[in-house]
């Protein structure tokens, strides 16, 4: 039989999709407000990988990703995205998004990801969130799984992971 045991801490991870600089600032200083002082941002990113955002957001959207500092609960990823989804509504226009704001955390083995939407490979969470490992620390680097969106499986996403995984390391 294993024993139950406590588990570490993990690094809270938050990705973005948005249109407007001005919108992402206050989405992103509302979550500071929520779980303290950031210790990771990216640059904007293209976000070209897919046209399924284009139709509620518009077109020449752009991703960021976060962190911080302050580590969460593994048990907490549910809450967080209830309070994402509860945030993106505050920043919709006519019944669009402005915003996507999807949290997920990463620890020394993998990346996981929050989500509404049920599949094969997803776990249920709690009051109606799933959670999947969208990226897998194998060798010196996360590496996509087959079910990894198109973007996480970018080079240039999967070194913003390793810099966040270095962060968490130390």
């Amino acid at each position: 039989m294993g024993k139950i045991r406590k588990y570490n801490p993990v690094k809270l991870v938050i990705g973005f999709i948005y249109k407007d600089e001005a919108i992402f600032i206050k989405a992103r200083d509302r979550l500071k407000k929520i779980f303290g002082s950031l210790d990771f941002e990216s640059g904007p990113i293209e976000f070209i990988c897919t046209e399924h955002y284009k139709e509620e957001m518009g077109s020449n959207l752009k991703k960021r990703f976060i962190s911080f500092k302050k580590l969460i609960a593994i048990g907490d990823l549910y809450r967080i995205k209830l309070y994402t989804n509860r945030l993106e509504e505050k920043f919709m226009s006519s019944g669009c998004r402005l915003i996507n704001i999807d949290p997920g955390y990463l620890d020394l083995a993998k990346l996981v990801l929050a989500t509404t939407k049920d599949y094969a490979h997803r776990i249920y969470l709690r009051k109606g969130i799933f959670a999947e490992i969208t990226l897998s620390f194998r060798g010196n680097s996360f590496s996509p799984n087959d079910w990894t969106y198109p973007d996480y499986r970018s080079q240039e996403y999967i070194n913003i992971f390793n810099q966040i995984r270095s962060r968490y390391a130390s």
